[in-house]
């Protein structure tokens, strides 16, 4: 059924107004989640000299976690064995007082230090707030999301008939039109997907916090327990570290369909310790099944996130369908090339907007800076911030230095906005992934083929992005108020809407 003209112009109203209202914050989100999906290739990139092995037996696992233990010397309520996986073959003991990788024989190799790594997830899950906060603002940005791609679909009667109209040749305002519409018509079961799991993982976090002060007296591991099972029973009298090489070969023996990704200790070297071993399950979304095992590595039951209620599988499948990590490199690479496409859709959208007020004789080139440098700006402070963690170590401090960089940028474009011109932005971040791509392939140590695919893929990137940007020199061209018909209709005039 054709919605009515002021559905329509109500809908494409509310739109523009969530795209203004959360576009930057949006825009900063979606960037670092596409660099989020490829987290386990961009730390290998970031680490190239760390010990690497297709697998590790389990006595090494086990000799690793005592060793990593006894050199750390200090007790945690948690020990972590990341076990080598396709995106990342190494072995990372982890506890709460840092985390290092060891070799194949279980020996001490490295720290883990995947710093930039760590400021690109963190920067996607809690826009660098406090947690409990930046939680509520990212799932909130889910929920817009949401909200703006509904709106969209009714704000455009013609959605199937123009699914594949693109005028990239022509005026750019019509271009930008056309990417925003397409873009945002092709990716519509992506920008649902990823906008309704994004607001479950974020807000829903925060549901729990409310479970927890309510029912089990702030205790916020209890209140998870109905879905991913009830922690060990506290009893801190010391006893040897616990056998997670025997859960290891139990698994193998028992469940060698299964893809051993995990092994958690908790409250090891005591009398309360209890093991989990997380498990894959090939063809499904849930992130895994947790096996449960007593101190000495007998198995006393799983969880049941592979055939429990249906409610806690939908829990478990979030995170998969969220981050594409259920179908290897091509799944990976296609959320990644996604992401990106719905940066350009939110980038146009504001874009868009700016044109038609310079068009109607309302030219703001304050705020055409201010959006340049947020979306031009972001991604280059985020190849400034790395070589800032190359030169200064692991202690750089790469979120200060980003929002820093980020502010100084929006303060000169807001103070000379002439300065600060897409073209140049562009042209400025061309140059710095390729020398990022030649400078860190020519610095590495070693040079795994996913590392040496991200160099060769920053150097194009930056090669096709920055020589177009330097070879332009005129301005934009003056633009014609009537190509802005399709953005501000006039009644009756649904031929060319939106």
């Amino acid at each position: 059924m054709k919605p009515s003209e002021r559905l329509v112009q109500r809908a494409l109203s509310g739109h523009a107004a969530i795209g203004l209202l959360i576009g930057a914050a949006l825009y900063l989100v979606c960037l670092s989640g596409a660099l989020a999906v490829l987290q386990e290739y961009l730390q290998r990139w970031e680490e190239p000299a760390a010990a690497e092995m297709a697998s590790i037996t389990p006595e090494a696992a086990q000799r690793a976690l005592e060793g990593v233990m006894a050199r750390q010397g200090w007790p945690t309520a948690h020990a972590f064995i990341h076990l080598p996986t396709e995106g990342l073959p190494r072995t990372v003991i982890t506890t709460d007082n840092g985390a290092a990788y060891v070799d194949a024989s279980g020996n001490y190799n490295a720290p883990e230090a995947h710093v930039w790594t760590e400021f690109i997830l963190f920067l996607h899950y809690y826009l660098n707030l406090p947690q409990v906060w930046g939680l509520f603002v990212t799932g909130t940005l889910g929920v817009m999301l949401c909200a703006a791609a509904v709106t969209g679909v009714i704000a455009h009667p013609r959605i199937f008939r123009d699914a594949f109209r693109m005028r990239l040749r022509g005026r750019p305002q019509l271009s930008r039109s056309d990417l925003h519409n397409r873009f945002g018509v092709w990716l519509l079961p992506f920008i649902a997907a990823l906008g309704f799991t994004g607001a479950i993982l974020g807000l829903g976090e925060l549901v729990f916090l409310s479970i927890a002060q309510e029912r089990y007296q702030g205790d916020f591991e209890a209140s998870y327990a109905p879905l991913f099972g009830s922690e060990p029973k506290a009893d801190p009298r010391p006893v040897p570290m616990a056998r997670a090489d025997r859960a290891l070969a139990w698994m193998a023996a028992h469940r060698p369909q299964h893809r051993v990704t995990y092994v958690t200790v908790e409250e090891p070297g005591t009398a309360g310790q209890r093991i989990q071993v997380l498990a894959e399950h090939d063809r499904r979304l849930i992130y895994g099944e947790s096996y449960l095992f007593d101190s000495q590595g007998r198995y006393r039951g799983h969880v049941g996130l592979s055939d429990g209620p249906m409610g806690r599988q939908a829990i478990a499948s979030i995170y998969k369908l969220h981050f594409g990590s259920f179908g290897g490199v091509p799944v990976a690479l296609a959320y990644f090339a996604f992401g990106l496409a719905l940066c350009a859709v939110i980038s146009t959208g504001t874009t868009l907007w700016l044109m038609k007020r310079r068009s109607r004789g309302y030219p703001s080139p304050r705020l055409e800076a201010l959006w340049s440098v947020t979306i031009w700006g972001s991604p280059l402070a985020f190849v400034l911030v790395y070589w800032l963690r190359v030169v200064m170590g692991n202690q750089a401090p790469l979120v200060p230095a980003f929002w820093g960089l980020l502010a100084l940028g929006l303060t000169a474009a807001f103070v000379r906005p002439g300065g600060m011109t897409s073209p140049r932005l562009r042209a400025a971040l061309g140059c710095a992934l390729l020398a990022t791509g030649a400078g860190h392939f020519a610095l590495a140590s070693a040079h795994p083929a996913s590392s040496v695919m991200i160099d060769v893929s920053l150097a194009l990137s930056g090669a096709l992005l920055g020589l177009p940007a330097l070879g332009r020199r005129k301005p934009d061209a003056p633009l014609d108020h009537r190509a802005f018909r399709f953005l501000n209709p006039r009644p009756g005039d649904a031929k060319e809407r939106h």
